[in-house]
């Protein structure tokens, strides 16, 4: 009986994880974390997957026993990591929400009384998408819910699609990469494309949080940005 083979394949599964592990985390950090850039952010991010297929290749030349699972793990995270940034530039997605619209006007043959009785659904800020980095259009608002809830709406919206898109609140007016400093991230954008809704903080300053952004958090680029008045 070989004593050796559960640790070997122990080592196997051990070496292949922390490849996986390693190269995902460098593409974070050099995609995202090290620099607001897009251009530089993309020179680190293809600097390190050299430095990883490297480091993975000399790993595997000294030690014949690793080299399947070390090199496959690589290839593996490479595959996957290409196919989920490239799957954002070749498809969209697009949400067809129900969103929250403001109250119309009461018309003049509605009475006052009815309309102080009606719950309504109130306008805070409004805005316009412009393109910084891509190419966008549509409407964002920020209202006040007839129940006291506080929403931003994204209405006739379209930009380009892109990895890790998220809708950020921004304090300033984000006119590039370098102004995206204060922000409360809303989360996940639902879709390059279509009308959709996002819940706001509570006791978010929408008076100094004044600029929808759209934010590739992959590669820290300023989609687009939407000013609130």
């Amino acid at each position: 009986m070989d004593v050796r083979a559960p640790s070997s394949i122990s080592a196997k599964v051990a070496s292949g994880v922390a490849v996986i592990a390693s190269v995902v985390a460098g593409i974070w950090v050099s995609g995202a974390l090290i620099t607001n850039d897009f251009g530089l952010a993309m020179a680190l991010t293809a600097a390190w997957m050299g430095v990883a297929a490297a480091a993975c290749l000399a790993i595997g030349w000294r030690r014949p026993g690793l080299r399947v699972p070390v090199i496959g793990a690589y290839l593996l995270t490479a595959t996957l990591a290409g196919a989920y940034l490239g799957r954002s530039l070749l498809f969209d997605d697009e949400v067809r929400e129900r969103v929250v619209r403001v109250t119309p006007p009461a018309s003049e043959g509605t009475s006052r009384d009815r309309r102080a009785e009606r719950p309504e659904n109130s306008l805070l800020r409004r805005g316009s998408f412009e393109p910084v980095a891509h190419a966008a259009q549509g409407t964002a608002t920020t209202i006040r819910t007839a129940e006291g809830e506080r929403v931003l709406t994204l209405t006739g919206f379209e930009v380009d699609n892109g990895p890790d898109l998220r809708v950020y609140l921004v304090a300033g007016p984000a006119r590039d990469e370098s102004e995206v400093d204060e922000f409360e991230d809303l989360g996940a954008l639902k879709g390059n494309k279509g009308n959709q809704q996002y819940e706001l903080p509570r006791g978010l300053d929408l008076e100094r949080y004044t600029t929808v952004v759209v934010w590739c958090r992959a590669f820290s680029v300023n989609f687009a940005r939407a000013p609130l008045t």
